[in-house]
């Protein structure tokens, strides 16, 4: 994965956060959905984090 890849996974897990808090503070927020977007928010940080430290290793081995 690259920088921008890395970029683009950041954005779209600001992006779920922004629609989390949107449906959570409609009257009758959908918990189906809330439930949803969290996963997919949560899958999106895990492969942020992976990146990170296979990026960090690889790191540590050209050094």
């Amino acid at each position: 994965m690259t920088d921008r890849y890395l970029e683009y996974l950041s954005r779209e897990h600001a992006r779920l956060e922004d629609e989390i808090r949107l449906e959570s503070k409609r009257p009758r927020p959908d918990e189906v959905l809330i439930a949803r977007l969290k996963k997919l928010k949560l899958a999106l940080k895990d492969q942020m984090q992976s990146w990170d430290s296979n990026h960090a290793s690889s790191d540590r081995l050209t050094a």
